[in-house]
């Protein structure tokens, strides 16, 4: 009577664990084909766009910035507005290679954040700066 049990048991492991494999299997492929087709819809996305999430997302701008008032950084507008003005390159602030020109006394703020802008590639940075861009008025 054991060993029937036993078997018994054995068997449903066997055929449950076959069931869960197959939908893996299944889920695995339509997770790739979603990826891709994030991944296809960001490379075609308008650079604002692709700014845009990265602000909300990997770049983690949001926490500090927001759009039109000041928060524990400059507003989106004000960044966008003085880096015109002064017609400096906001990509290479982000990169850490040249001073902060809107609110220096933030500086030191900013600079933990060079470790996610730094290992940005040159896409996404000017990705950014079109974001920023898109909100002067």
């Amino acid at each position: 009577m054991k060993k029937t049990l036993i078997i018994g048991f054995v068997a449903l492991l066997v055929f449950a664990c076959k069931n869960k494999e197959e939908e893996s299997f299944g889920k695995q492929e339509e997770t790739s084909t979603v990826e891709s087709a994030s991944s296809e819809g960001m490379k075609a996305a308008t650079p604002e766009k692709m700014g845009e999430s990265l602000f909300n997302g990997k770049g983690n701008c949001f926490s500090c910035h927001k759009i039109d008032t000041k928060s524990i950084g400059p507003s989106v507008q004000e960044i966008a507005k003085i880096y015109k003005d002064k017609n400096q390159n906001m990509v290479s602030f982000l990169r850490g290679e040249s001073d902060a020109i809107v609110d220096p006394t933030q500086f030191e703020v900013m600079k933990a954040n060079f470790a996610i802008t730094k290992a940005m590639s040159e896409e996404e940075l000017k990705a950014i700066e079109a974001y920023f861009y898109s909100h002067l008025k």
